[in-house]
């Protein structure tokens, strides 16, 4: 895949959301799906793999073009734990690995997850989505 294929592909899904082609979006978004693969990510990868690219584009930016991707329905955000944020370009509802060792976040299988009975939402409210994350921790051999 070229860089121009890839920086088209990101333009597209730009598009696709009604989001403004920025530089700096178009930039991140031919990184994060211009290969056409789902990937998880956090921002300060995100930000790396910029930097390694040769984007000149700010932390600040890569948070603030997330929360645009965010709210557009483009990525969708996991938090593992109060202080770590993961995103993933794959935005239908699914199960996530969470790799404890390594710091890392992997689709789990959704056909083999069943979750039998929610609780019922509070007066005024509904379910809006159900985040499963997998905590996996490597065992000794």
């Amino acid at each position: 895949m070229t860089d121009t294929q890839a920086t088209a592909r990101g333009a597209a899904w730009l598009a696709g959301a009604e989001l403004r082609p920025t530089r700096q979006r178009v930039a991140l978004a031919a990184l994060l799906v211009g290969d056409g693969k789902h990937r998880h990510f956090t921002a300060e990868s995100l930000y790396a793999s910029a930097q390694s690219a040769g984007e000149k584009v700010s932390l600040a930016t890569v948070y603030n073009t997330l929360k645009a991707f965010c709210d557009a329905g483009l990525v969708q955000e996991i938090t593992v734990d109060g202080s770590k944020s993961y995103f993933d370009t794959n935005t239908h509802d699914h199960p996530h690995f969470y790799w404890e060792d390594e710091g890392r976040l992997s689709d789990a299988p959704a056909d083999e997850l069943e979750i039998a009975r929610l609780p019922k939402a509070p007066d005024g409210a509904e379910v809006a989505s159900v985040d499963v994350v997998i905590r996996l921790r490597r065992t000794a051999r």
